[in-house]
């Protein structure tokens, strides 16, 4: 906590002040033009990682970067993210971000890990259908590269899962909601983008 209590100390004297017009002209209202949903490791910071500023993107994070199958009598608080950034703030993007050295793509190959926590091993049954597209294609392989692929084929089902959203369908059917699928690479800063056309996840920007 002393940590902690000398980040609020520099906020508030240093930080806050230089940035005072910012914060005031987000008192009362919010346009974030993205919705980022990515895991809760403690090693990623959408807002350094995409360059934005308080106001510019709506997050959402939880293990995995899980997007639930919608149902209306479970998982809503997820849902509810995904709802009102769409529905509500009208977010032109939705970015759905994996990592890599992923604490949830790693239990999903060891389950026998997920014994002690009932409540984690019952989220991560939304990446199920991932750990089995892998275990399909399974190749003499080490783990990190294992590890490496279940994180993709995991975006790629999450964002599966968005379009089963009924504010999320109606918005793709209108043409005006972009889905996006990355994985950072934590050791080298590196970011993939999936693109449709190659069916691949590629360095992304392109010109770096």
């Amino acid at each position: 906590m002393d940590q902690i209590r000398e980040g609020v100390r520099r906020f508030r004297t240093v930080v806050f002040p230089e940035k005072r017009e910012l914060y005031e002209s987000l008192a009362e209202k919010q346009h974030p033009f993205a919705l980022f949903i990515t895991c809760g490791d403690s090693r990623i910071e959408p807002s350094l990682l995409t360059g934005t500023t308080p106001g510019q993107i709506f997050v959402e994070r939880n293990p995995g970067n899980i997007v639930p199958i919608y149902d209306e009598t479970a998982s809503v608080g997820v849902s509810s993210s995904i709802e009102y950034a769409v529905a509500v703030l009208g977010v032109d993007d939705v970015i759905v971000c994996g990592h890599s050295a992923c604490g949830a793509m790693r239990a999903l190959l060891h389950p026998e890990v997920l014994e002690k926590v009932p409540a984690t091993a019952h989220w991560l049954k939304y990446a199920q259908p991932a750990v089995q597209q892998l275990e399909r294609h399974r190749q003499r392989e080490d783990e990190s590269v294992r590890l490496k692929k279940l994180a993709h084929l995991n975006v790629l089902e999450q964002m599966s899962n968005l379009h089963t959203h009924p504010t999320v369908a109606e918005r793709l059917k209108r043409g005006t909601l972009g889905i996006h699928g990355w994985f950072y690479e934590i050791h080298t800063g590196t970011v993939e983008a999936f693109n449709p056309e190659t069916k691949k996840f590629e360095q992304w920007p392109h010109d770096l």
